[in-house]
């Protein structure tokens, strides 16, 4: 499941490839995105700044207090239906703009970064829901669904890649036509290999 993205194209760039108002004026988050951090994300008409993951109020065990809340940033297609994800995925969707999205290979505690991307193309979208949360605002988490071609030789999951004739669907479909984008992404996918290790953050 991705647990790291990255965006380093600039959000003036972002907002006129997806033709939407630019509302990232002063935003402030890094290339690299991590769960529980600020990523930017296509909704409603414009470029703005949400939360990555949903945010799960979890209780210790030991104490009963509650613990800081865990980002819940990877929605599984075939749960889209349960509670946590229903109406989000019935009313708010939104495109998530990305460069690369990455998974670890290796041994445990020796995980490196594999980044995929899409050839010929630095900027791509994938499908996102949204919703605002008392904890952190508004929040998107990303959807997931079974990998296919190169991408499986990495991970199992990978996120749903939207081609741009189908951007419109996905914000502004019945959540039944949105279903059928939930699909295998069938072209082609760039792996990139690197010795960089997964818990590093730049």
């Amino acid at each position: 499941m991705c647990n790291l993205y990255k965006l380093g194209t600039m959000p003036a760039e972002v907002a006129k490839w997806f033709n939407a108002a630019d509302s990232l004026s002063g935003a402030n988050f890094g290339v690299e995105v991590y769960p529980g951090y600020p990523g930017a994300v296509v909704a409603d008409g414009e470029l703005k700044q949400m939360t990555w993951g949903f945010p799960l109020v979890q209780k210790s065990k030991k104490t009963g207090n509650s613990l800081k809340p865990k980002p819940v940033n990877n929605a599984r297609s075939d749960k889209l239906d349960s509670f946590m994800w229903r109406f989000s995925f019935q009313e708010r969707r939104c495109l998530i703009p990305l460069n690369a999205w990455a998974e670890a290979e290796g041994a445990k505690g020796k995980k490196v970064r594999t980044w995929l991307s899409l050839p010929n193309t630095e900027l791509f979208a994938v499908a996102g829901i949204w919703r605002a949360f008392d904890e952190w605002g508004e929040c998107y988490s990303m959807v997931m669904t079974d990998s296919a071609g190169a991408a499986a030789q990495v991970h199992s999951r990978m996120p749903v890649i939207l081609e741009p004739k189908q951007f419109a669907l996905w914000q502004n479909g019945s959540h039944l036509e949105a279903r059928h984008l939930c699909q295998p992404y069938k072209g082609d996918v760039q792996i990139d290999r690197t010795e960089q290790l997964w818990t590093q953050r730049g």
